[in-house]
């Protein structure tokens, strides 16, 4: 059993939030001024990190609002939310009324919501990861609303694809994915190297699976078999749309009951929820095994769930920043507030250093204050009433419109004139929780020696791992030679088997609320030491930071087959939910049921389109 010791957590990396992004100190005319922080270096637990909703849990306990002392500040637009979805109503509402001024509230102490990144410094090196959305990527091409919006960042995802993505990257280096079983899911810790290279009974000889689960494993990845024969593919498709992977894989495609954890986790990043609860016909449409011999007609099928639906139709063009797309939220704040970040294009915005003193300052017609839980929003004529607390003073804001792009479930909470239905309808978004963790690792070469860069673990905590993505662009380079240090990403995302996904979703909040960093760091660790020792790696030597990224409301609710109805238009409880409320507009990826930014940046469009017209 490794020891704490061993597996480094005695070593003085900047785990909690303390060093890296703190506050220093700069001599200016002879006398010492505070810094302002810079959010994207601190480490630790991240994401909604500590003090961000504690205002906010309270208000939803039904704690009293607190009354502000001072006289309201008075604005144009007050917008809710500095997500892609906020910071674009922003950019949305100024582009139709220049002149409009602009406040931005977000409870958190760095801009993107969801959309975050995580830096590093080494030496002269910057490295960067996605903390949250990783890419421009959706189940569907992209709207001309959304589209128009990168256009006009100057983003075009695919010529920055051609010219600076590098899928390849890991391949030409001889490296590959695996797949790391570990010794209390399957009773030995075993690593196997070459998938898609070697055969699947090459690779599980040796493994603790037993004989018959090796065999049934091979067959689901291999193996043309019609396991619903006699029916066409429409008929296939019915059934497969109102039957769970797991009930596919157990009752139809009859494997042994060993075999099934091997495959429980793989539906975690794209649904939130494991085999048990996800459709057999949404992992269809992103080619899971088993399905090989079944000859289905391409394309979508009725009942299929949003993702499964478009990426059954074939999606949208996709494109990875090296922080993920925090860098399209930063072009926005760019657009709003173009003192905050320098530069000109979709490039240079990767390497920018973005100036906090200057999101907040006194007479600028866009203004973004972090750190500001809204408690109430109410219609007060001529316009809405924002009550909120930022670092713990009450304070009020009167606009003449206000844009809530925050998370659906907290809505009701805020809002307490909503009509019942409608608050209903919110509460039922709720979001899917996750951590996506980042790690400064020394050097690569322990992957190297192993000729691996992506392992999935499925009955581990950390689930999935790879090394960085290869992007040059803008002056950055994220991978170098492996004797340099290089970015691991990890996630989890918290489970209930045998749930309905709300109730998954809820439990796995709950878990991430209660669980520590140094848990999340020991486990870390520990997994890390466990798969990868055997190509020299060393936790407590390897290892030079980490930065765990907490959304316990991570990912917005896209409906489920197997749990929801088919709602008739117009119906849908994201559709009720959304409905404006006098001077109260709904935006966020809630609102379209769809955890993807073009989602976020169609329903802010929305939402500022209704304010317009009344």
């Amino acid at each position: 059993m490794s020891t704490d010791r061993v597996l480094g957590m005695d070593r003085p990396i900047p785990r909690r939030d303390l060093l890296q992004g703190a506050a220093g100190f700069t001599l200016t005319a002879g006398a010492a001024r505070a810094e302002a922080p810079y959010p994207p270096l601190l480490q630790g637990l991240r994401g909604s990190q500590p003090g961000s909703f504690e205002a906010a849990h309270a208000r939803a306990a039904g704690a009293p609002v607190p009354a502000p002392q001072d006289d309201p500040e008075r604005w144009d637009l007050v917008v809710i939310g500095a997500g892609i979805s906020g910071l674009a109503a922003a950019v949305f509402w100024r582009e139709a009324r220049p002149g409009a001024r602009v406040l931005i509230l977000d409870a958190h102490d760095d801009v993107g919501g969801h959309a975050r990144r995580n830096e590093y410094r080494h030496g002269r090196r910057t490295l960067l990861m996605n903390g949250g959305t990783m890419l421009i990527d959706s189940p569907r091409p992209y709207s001309a609303v959304a589209d128009g919006l990168l256009r006009r960042l100057g983003v075009d995802p695919v010529r920055l694809s051609k010219r600076h993505a590098d899928p390849g990257f890991w391949q030409r280096q001889g490296l590959g994915r695996g797949v790391f079983l570990d010794r209390e899911s399957f009773g030995a810790d075993c690593l196997l190297r070459g998938v898609g290279r070697r055969p699947w009974a090459d690779l599980l000889r040796g493994s603790p699976l037993p004989a018959r689960a090796q065999a049934d494993i091979a067959r689901l990845f291999e193996a043309e078999i019609d396991y619903l024969p006699g029916k066409t593919s429409a008929e296939k498709k019915a059934l497969l749309v109102r039957t769970s992977y797991r009930d596919y894989l157990a009752r139809i495609a009859r494997i042994d009951p060993a075999a099934l954890p091997f495959f429980q986790t793989m539906s975690h990043g794209e649904w939130g929820v494991g085999a048990d609860a996800v459709s057999a016909l949404d992992v269809w449409a992103l080619d899971f095994p088993g399905f090989k011999g079944l000859k289905l007609a391409p394309g979508a099928a009725p009942g299929m769930g949003y993702t499964a639906a478009g990426y059954a139709d074939g999606g949208s063009y996709s494109f990875h920043f090296p922080d993920g797309n925090a860098s399209i939220a930063r072009l926005l704040l760019r657009r709003l507030i173009p003192a905050a970040l320098p530069g000109r294009d979709a490039e240079d915005v990767v390497l920018a250093r973005a100036d906090y003193a200057a999101l907040d300052r006194e007479g600028a017609p866009v203004r973004l204050r972090l750190e500001s839980t809204a408690l109430r929003v109410t219609n007060a004529a001529p316009g809405v009433e924002v009550t909120y607390v930022c670092r713990g003073e009450a304070r009020r804001v009167v606009a003449g419109a206000c844009v809530l792009a925050c998370w659906g479930v907290m809505i009701p909470h805020l809002c307490p004139d909503l009509p019942p239905p409608q608050a209903e309808a919110l509460r039922s978004q709720v979001k899917v929780p996750l951590v996506y963790a980042s790690v400064l690792l020394r050097n690569w070469q322990a992957f190297r020696r192993l000729g691996l860069y992506e392992i999935e673990a499925p009955g581990s905590t950390w689930t999935g791992l790879r090394l960085d993505w290869k992007t040059r662009i803008g002056g950055y380079d994220s991978i170098r030679g492996p004797e340099e240090p290089v970015l691991l990403f990890l996630s989890r995302v918290p489970t209930a088997p045998g749930l309905d996904e709300r109730s998954q979703h809820r439990i796995g909040r709950a878990e991430l609320l209660a669980t520590s960093f140094e848990a999340y760091e020991r486990s870390l660790r520990d997994q890390l030491q466990r798969m990868l020792g055997a190509g020299g790696f060393e936790a407590a030597r390897d290892i030079l930071g980490i930065t765990v990224n907490r959304w316990p409301h991570g990912y917005a609710y896209e409906y489920n087959p197997l749990f929801d109805p088919d709602y008739p238009p117009g119906e849908a409880p994201h559709e009720i939910g959304r409905r404006r409320v006098g001077r109260i507009a709904i935006a966020n990826s809630d609102a379209g049921a769809a955890a993807y930014t073009d989602s976020a940046i169609d329903q802010a469009w929305r939402a500022v389109g209704e304010l317009m017209g009344v």
